[in-house]
């Protein structure tokens, strides 16, 4: 009865819905092979995802004001140009690698099982991406949100419950009236924990081959799906 009562789905983007890390050796590959570098791309994204969190918890924590992920971003990978002893990139071009994250491929199944949801649900995004950062990379890959909401919006950092009571409260409904869709079970556990129903999808390559990550439900959500399609299966659309 519960999930009856559902009239949005809010999604966790990064992981979840784009293949962050294929994306990003792809950009790096392909901005190495034109300046003629030897690097270990996938160590790289890596390396960058790996600063995500630390960088956000300078936020979150108030050592620091708010801050966009697109700077955090940029932030981070200055350090990491330094750290891999790449040089020789202009500012355009290092800008052009940051926007990378603007560039993120779907998962196969995304863009055909969002279609699907949206015909009886509000997509939104409830991301630590920026705002610009969403609304790029749903340009670039085609996914069909209503409203891009979540960090920036809220001025939250996830997990932080803010966030998540920002964003219902922002589409006019309860915590209970959205279900958040994720692929990381910490991040459903904190939306649940403010009211929102879950929806487990797991990305078993969203950390490369070999990866133990959040493959399997770290508990019972309210729904489990293999991917988005069967998502949609299950919550009749």
């Amino acid at each position: 009865m519960a999930i009856m009562n559902v009239k949005a789905l809010t999604f966790d983007v990064f992981g979840t819905v784009v293949d962050w890390r294929s994306s990003l050796i792809r950009e790096g590959e392909a901005l190495g092979k034109a300046k003629r570098l030897s690097v270990d791309w996938a160590k790289f994204a890596d390396a960058w995802r790996g600063l995500y969190q630390p960088a956000m918890d300078e936020v979150r924590s108030g050592r620091r004001p708010w801050t966009k992920l697109d700077d955090l971003h940029r932030e981070s990978l200055d350090k990491l140009l330094a750290q891999f002893g790449i040089k020789g990139f202009t500012e355009a071009e290092i800008d052009h690698l940051n926007r990378a994250w603007h560039r993120l491929d779907p998962w196969p199944d995304s863009v055909p099982g969002l279609t699907r949801l949206k015909r009886k649900f509000v997509l939104a995004t409830l991301s630590n991406g920026n705002v610009a950062l969403i609304v790029n990379m749903a340009k670039y890959g085609g996914l069909p949100w209503d409203a891009v909401l979540g960090a920036e919006v809220a001025r939250y950092y996830k997990p932080q419950p803010e966030c998540y009571r920002t964003t219902a409260a922002l589409l006019g409904l309860a915590p209970g009236e959205c279900m958040m869709v994720a692929a990381h079970n910490g991040d459903l556990g904190h939306a649940s924990e403010v009211g929102l129903r879950t929806a487990f999808v797991p990305r078993p390559n969203e950390h490369g081959p070999g990866s133990n990550r959040d493959v399997t439900p770290a508990r019972q959500w309210d729904v489990v799906a293999k991917d988005f399609q069967d998502l949609a299966t299950q919550l009749g659309c």
